[in-house]
């Protein structure tokens, strides 16, 4: 056996008939399968991962994972050749388990945010705490691994088999804290299970992945799992109390029996603002630890930032730092690429910033956030992604409406949709606006109408550098547009 090799027993798995083969690796892909492998073959929305059992068998598959479904679909692959069987009714979590143990290693502190907005900028955040703390730390999640070690990843919260082994990796290399984005599909499909956890916060809750939850309710329970099955009873629960859903989810941490740290603007929150005062760059912040006040400079667009690094800071004290040597640091901190981020400005003074917000209750936080900063006009361009919650499309052009002064609608990323019917949609919410299907021309006319003192915010792919449409992704960039149009508008271009 080699180092890693271990037996499907040492997995904490147990297969029919007492089988016990030495598993050399893990995978969830059957394309990805070498000989002694364990593949699992999970239950998926469009087809069961059996229909790969004898793909992966062929490759050399030493055991197979699945559920009863999965078994009875695979019976006769099966029949034909040795590997272990394991069956069990939550494959999802079984592999989760299994690549724990097999993997081992993990950064000595990890902790973990969920909710609809903020999770990318609070892992950010507190990453950058620990950075300035001399730890040496990473954050995962929609923008890839980033800090002392980094890596792409291609979904927010990654299969088990992917993040465990990052994890064992980011333990080899040295790195001992971590924070992780948790989707509310990572949450639902058992991704996060195995990772020893010691916080986990939560931002806030909207609208949004209506299209793979099936209602409100079934959306919450996924981001509510966070605290009910992943942090263990004696972790640490960071919790945004301001709005209904959040006074729940502190009911469920602790009816787990976790210790509880409140953050917000409610009364009572463990860590409270107490008022804030904006200028064109960042905002002054004054906020509540216990009795003690505290003012700091935060040079992050938007008031909702000071919550997420409030949330930040209750993951970082809740691991183990001492309040008063985090709080000085809160002025070191930088916005996320992407997140409220100063994109170009005019000569006359005009800026333009771009912000991932793709969901109602986001565009209207970013909007919102920005008029305090913003002595003009707000002008905002968005659009909405093909493929994806029809229903928020209305209810962006809503908060569009009544948070901004002009109003652009046009593509985002269509995907296999007619992006004429998405900003139809869209348009119900707000008809006066003004249509431009064309991102760049839509970029380029908005920046155009700014007048000294006004902001122009380009809402709805933040970080991004592609446009999808159709099966194509073509080469865009929100800030590398923002900045060629205002070099063109103000004569700068050589």
């Amino acid at each position: 056996m080699t180092d890693q090799a271990k037996t499907l027993s040492a997995l904490g798995l147990t297969a029919g008939g007492g089988a016990d083969p030495v598993i050399t690796g893990l995978s969830v892909d059957s394309r990805m399968v070498k000989p002694g492998h364990l593949f699992a073959a999970l239950p998926g929305s469009q087809v069961h991962g059996a229909d790969f059992v004898g793909h992966a068998l062929r490759l050399g598959a030493a055991a197979i994972l699945t559920d009863r479904k999965g078994a009875r679909q695979a019976a006769g692959a099966l029949a034909q050749s040795g590997a272990a069987l394991v069956v069990t009714e939550d494959p999802r979590q079984a592999l989760a388990g299994a690549a724990a143990l097999f993997f081992g290693a993990q950064p000595e502190t990890v902790v973990a945010v969920t909710g609809t907005s903020g999770k990318t900028s609070v892992a950010s955040f507190t990453r950058q705490i620990w950075d300035m703390l001399g730890f040496s730390a990473c954050s995962l999640g929609t923008m890839g691994v980033q800090g002392a070690w980094s890596a792409p990843l291609a979904h927010t919260t990654p299969e088990p088999v992917t993040l465990h082994r990052m994890l064992s990796e980011m333990a080899a290399a040295g790195v001992s804290h971590a924070a992780m984005e948790a989707s509310s599909h990572g949450l639902d499909q058992r991704r996060l299970d195995g990772v020893t956890l010691k916080a986990a916060a939560f931002t806030n809750f909207s609208q949004d992945h209506l299209d793979y939850h099936a209602d409100f309710e079934a959306y919450f329970a996924a981001k509510a799992a966070l605290f009910e099955r992943v942090l263990p009873p004696d972790g640490v629960a960071v919790i945004n109390i301001d709005e209904a859903r959040g006074v729940q989810m502190r009911a469920l941490a602790e009816a787990r029996g976790q210790e509880v740290l409140t953050v917000g603007r409610a009364p009572g929150a463990d860590l409270r603002i107490l008022d804030q005062r904006y200028d064109a760059t960042g905002q002054m912040l004054r906020f509540a630890w216990g009795e003690a006040v505290h003012l700091t400079r935060l040079d992050l667009i938007g008031g909702f930032q000071a919550e997420n690094v409030l949330a930040a800071a209750g993951l970082v004290i809740a691991s183990g730092e001492p309040p008063d040597q985090v709080f000085p640091l809160f002025c070191g901190l930088k916005t996320v690429r992407g997140r409220m981020e100063l994109a170009a400005t005019r000569d006359n003074g005009a800026t333009v910033f771009v912000d991932y917000s793709h969901k109602p209750g986001a565009l209207a936080s970013a909007l919102a956030s920005l008029r305090p900063h913003v002595m003009g006009r707000i002008v905002v361009v968005f659009g909405a992604g093909g493929d994806r919650d029809r229903g928020k499309r209305p209810l962006m052009g809503q908060a569009a409406a009544q948070h901004a002064d002009v109003v652009y609608v046009t593509d985002d990323n269509p995907r296999s949709e007619k992006p004429a019917m998405i900003r139809a949609e869209i348009l119900q919410g707000c008809p006066s606006a003004i249509e431009v299907g064309d991102r760049a021309e839509a970029i380029l006319r908005a920046v155009d109408t700014l007048s000294a003192g006004d902001a122009l915010l380009i809402a709805g792919k933040g970080h991004e550098t592609g446009q999808i449409v159709g099966d194509d992704v073509f080469p865009f960039d929100d800030r590398e547009q923002a900045s060629v149009a205002v070099a063109a508008l103000d004569g700068r271009m050589t």
